[in-house]
């Protein structure tokens, strides 16, 4: 009976690499995404809102609520914004984004344009509680009455009022209000975006789990991460040791092992057994996921010898499934959020500087060759033992892309806290003439005169990709301080 669960279980794996014989020399194949060992059923995110702004009638009529009325004044955007269209248009792009986040997008049909229609609004959403508000000002008279909506809902919410529509300075409430993302732009889709990813970001995050697998406990325990709210369960690290010792190799197994090595673009100092440790490790972590219905896992993993799961671990980040090294609560909710609001797995590795150079560098064993996201364009990668203990295990060693965007972003769990600096990929370094381990990476942070100056502490998290604006995002709307060169 366990030989068919074990053999079920690894038919879901080894579909990671099932079309690694299709793929050219140095690639990690995907996962599919319908694949993730954890099937938890999670409420979706919504989102309340409305657009405000008067009908003509009303303005020619003198009936429109502000202090134009007299004049039947229409005051910006005038009377050739055609706001009835611009809703149509907007909600079109709305629905869009919001479809494949899974948000639930409730937006009412007619615009509010009276101080009775926004306090009926306000009950609406005290009796709804959703988890954010989306409010879309057409009319520059208008911006003081989404005070009280502003005031009375204590959640994120995106204020989007198109550059025209307001006169002069830009409201206070909206610019630096807690919690509020003001969009005011010209169709900046790209923002509205941004908000609705950290909505879902968000939303996701509060639901999620974490398991933690410990070396330093004997027993099970449960806790939450006090801002974004997900669940933490803590297991003793026998767990994990038992799933691996007690696991056989199968023939899928060997099959699993020799895909990596093939597709590989160079294999250093790795015995076979290396490899069938590394795919034993990848089905004892996909076994502890599944237990225990984790969106998350992070293993204290430096000292378990021959078990160190760091090809499971890079296959994972790239799937968007969070895997953290040597159970680092920060690295791991980093990894979390990076999943749902870049869409990206992302590097947990350790800081060194190039101080002649001026120059981040980032080095560690676990990082994935998916660095564009599942689906995209994958990086080329060797295979090389980890860097700092015996026996020599399998670790991949990713070449990242010179020229493209990277950030650093780390996470501070009790502190409200956020690294995000943006740079530029300018080398993956050999080793030698570097040290450090599998994976090696140079980035050149823009604008910052000492690059030890923005030291995050250990295991901060590199991600390809221009994402600092949705990091502040994020901070903005759940109240965490970025610091950032963005």
């Amino acid at each position: 009976m366990k030989m068919n669960q074990d053999r079920r279980m690894f038919l879901k794996s080894a579909a990671a690499l099932a079309a690694l014989s299709v793929l050219p020399s140095g690639c990690i194949t995907q996962m599919p995404v319908n694949l993730r060992p954890s099937a938890v059923s999670r409420k979706p995110g919504t989102i309340r809102g409305a657009f405000f702004y008067p009908s003509e009638q009303d303005v020619l009529e003198g009936k429109c609520e502000d202090h134009f009325a007299g004049q039947k004044w229409f005051t910006w955007p005038g009377n050739q914004f055609r706001p009835g269209e611009q809703q149509v248009k907007f909600m079109a792009h709305l629905h869009q984004m919001a479809a494949p986040l899974g948000l639930k997008v409730d937006i009412k049909e007619k615009p509010i344009s009276t101080d009775a229609g926004i306090e009926a609004f306000v009950k609406e959403i005290e009796t709804s509680k959703p988890d954010a508000l989306i409010l879309f000002n057409f009319w520059n008279t208008f911006s003081r009455k989404l005070k009280p909506l502003i005031d009375s809902f204590k959640g994120p919410i995106i204020v989007y009022q198109p550059v025209g529509a307001n006169h002069q300075l830009p409201p206070e409430l909206f610019r630096t209000g807690a919690r509020v993302q003001y969009i005011h732009s010209v169709e900046n889709w790209d923002a509205l975006e941004r908000g609705l990813r950290a909505v879902y970001a968000g939303t996701s995050l509060a639901q999620g789990r974490m398991l933690r697998v410990s070396g330093q406990t004997k027993v099970e325990s449960d806790d939450k991460e006090p801002l974004l709210g997900m669940a933490i369960h803590t297991v003793p690290a026998e767990c994990f040791n038992s799933i691996f010792d007690e696991m056989t190799v199968t023939a899928e197994m060997q099959k699993f092992a020799n895909s990596v090595r093939r597709n590989a673009r160079s294999v250093t100092d790795l015995a076979e057994q290396a490899f069938l440790d590394g795919v034993k490790a990848h089905m004892a972590v996909m076994k502890m996921v599944e237990k225990y219905k984790a969106d998350a896992v992070t293993i204290e993993c430096l000292f378990l010898k021959h078990r160190k799961p760091c090809l499971s671990f890079a296959l994972n980040n790239g799937n968007l499934v969070p895997c953290g090294c040597e159970n680092d609560l920060n690295a791991t909710l980093t990894m979390m959020l990076g999943a749902r609001l870049f869409g990206r797995g992302g590097f947990q590795h350790n800081p060194d500087f190039d101080m002649e150079q001026n120059l981040y560098y980032a080095s560690h064993c676990t990082c994935t060759t998916q660095l564009h996201g599942p689906g995209r364009k994958q990086a080329p990668y060797e295979l090389r033992p980890f860097f700092h203990q015996m026996p020599k295990s399998l670790a991949v060693d990713v070449e990242w892309p010179v020229g493209e965007r990277a950030m650093m972003c780390k996470y501070h769990s009790g502190k409200a806290e956020m690294d995000a600096w943006q740079g530029t990929v300018v080398a993956s370094p050999k080793c030698p003439p570097t040290g450090g381990c599998a994976t090696r990476v140079m980035v050149r942070m823009d604008n910052v005169k000492d690059v030890c100056s923005i030291y995050p502490g250990p295991h901060p998290v590199l991600y390809c990709g221009d994402f600092a604006r949705h990091a502040k995002v994020f901070g903005r709307l759940y109240g965490i301080a970025v610091k950032t060169n963005c």
